[in-house]
């Protein structure tokens, strides 16, 4: 965000927003001193240490010696995106692949409800950035999550009367699309991320396209949320820090939330907290929000100068659920939820991410066997592309079609992807059809099939 002498031409709104959250700090009584005195510090150097490293290895994410490998292999991408042409150790994944971290966001999508339920326009505002803000607790997570196979899938049917899919619809460039839907919203997503290889980090840009819609009224809201920065990949402790603004905007009325992510300095000064405004269409502050992204987020009325209301109280919108103690992965409950095979719906379908098998076998602990079946679907896929080239055809999605609407993002253009429909009308057969789950079917025994010559479910 810039000074208020570089946004001048731009008016009250740039003016109200950095003069206001400077004065929101004070009130929320979160100023540093130096380094002493501060609330939540959290010891961490951005630049690594070796007894961060050291800290790293004794927890078993990877020895010095695998780090050091792991070095001499990537020192020559930097500067390059390395989204999808490096192929990594499976040391540093996480038993998921990246469109089930998609489903991760509806952890807490009761604030999408709220938002439908709710006749304040900037409340419902309050309650959707909310929603969006509240993924990024699980985004801290320093492991990365698998690349999908082109095909690959992932449902959720049993969580608030969702029901959620995402599908692989590009591998070069890697691109998802993702829909979920229930009686107060529908949620699409087309995703394309773009990164930077620094050498010791690795910038994220995440050139996609979400928009929410609430079902009620039929308001729209458009977000484009911040940057995010992996910090300390070689040397140190590794960390996740997302520095800049997310808006969400209601494209109806033009009226928006501007939420800027403090980025991290030394000693974790500034880490997490999240500070900004809902503005109406004339670019007004209407209400304060303040919080941190990791635990929660609250609210406040505001005038025109930003300043809390006489007679009004802060007032708490959401707040982090209990996760599990010492969980290897740092998983939240709700992670392990969308990761079992116990939450799969019936007739899963044979692309599911839950079915591949080196993901399997990473969460069973056997990262040999996780390492060569990750290797053996990444030559298939490639085979595939081979044979796909060889017949003159194109891959073409299930669940999603390639529209003509291109969009710009602020790292590059996106062209959108549309939720055909087809899954909801599949659902709905198998759900109507009176079987018992999965008819009787060992889940786990499926084979993982996402390949376009093949059959896509267990039909």
């Amino acid at each position: 965000m810039g000074t208020p002498e570089k946004n001048e031409s731009k008016g009250g709104f740039f003016a109200a927003m950095t003069s206001g959250i400077s004065k929101l700090s004070n009130a929320m009584h979160r100023s540093v001193n130096g380094f002493l005195g501060y609330e939540g510090v959290e010891v961490i150097n951005p630049e690594g240490g070796k007894e961060d490293a050291e800290e790293e290895a004794q927890k078993g994410r990877w020895k010095q010696e695998d780090r050091e490998s792991y070095w001499k292999m990537m020192h020559k991408y930097i500067g390059s995106d390395v989204t999808s042409m490096v192929t990594l150790p499976v040391i540093i994944f996480e038993p998921m692949t990246m469109i089930q971290k998609m489903a991760e966001l509806m952890e807490y999508s009761h604030l999408l409800n709220l938002a439908d339920e709710c006749e304040d326009p900037y409340m419902r505002l309050v309650y959707a950035s909310s929603w969006a803000i509240s993924v990024y607790y699980a985004y801290q997570r320093t492991w990365k999550p698998f690349n999908p196979i082109l095909g690959e899938t992932y449902e959720l049917t049993n969580h608030n009367g969702i029901a959620f899919l995402s599908e692989q619809v590009s591998h070069h460039p890697p691109m998802s699309a993702g829909h979920a839907e229930n009686e107060h919203f529908s949620y699409d997503v087309t995703s394309k991320l773009k990164t930077k290889f620094l050498g010791n980090s690795l910038d994220v840009y995440p050139v996609g396209r979400t928009r929410v819609t609430l079902k009620r009224d039929g308001v729209v809201l458009d977000l484009v949320p911040p940057p995010t920065k992996v910090n300390n990949l070689i040397f140190g402790r590794t960390w996740v820090d997302s520095p800049g603004e997310m808006i969400m905007t209601n494209l109806a009325t033009g009226d928006k939330v501007v939420l800027y992510f403090q980025p991290c300095g030394w000693f974790g000064a500034g880490r997490y907290e999240v500070d900004g405004y809902v503005y109406n269409s004339a670019e007004e502050p209407k209400i304060l929000m303040t919080g941190k992204w990791n635990e929660f987020m609250s609210y406040q009325p505001c005038d025109m100068e930003g300043e809390p209301l006489p007679n009004t109280e802060l007032k708490e919108v959401w707040h982090v659920a209990k996760t599990p103690e010492n969980d290897k992965f740092q998983y939240t409950h709700f992670a392990h939820k969308i990761n079992s095979f116990d939450t799969a719906p019936k007739k899963l379908l044979a692309s599911d991410s839950r079915l591949r098998p080196d993901r399997y076998a990473l969460e069973k602990g056997d990262l040999s066997k996780a390492g060569s079946e990750k290797s053996s679907l990444e030559e298939r896929q490639r085979a595939e592309k081979r044979t796909r080239e060889a017949k003159g055809q194109s891959f073409m999605p299930r669940w999603f079609d390639l529209t003509e609407e291109v969009t710009s993002t602020p790292w590059g253009d996106l062209e959108i992807y549309q939720y055909n429909g087809k899954y909801t009308k599949y659902r709905a057969e198998i759900d109507s059809s009176g079987s018992s789950s999965n008819d009787d079917v060992d889940v786990k025994s499926i084979e993982f099939n996402p390949w376009q010559y093949g059959n896509l479910s267990t039909d």
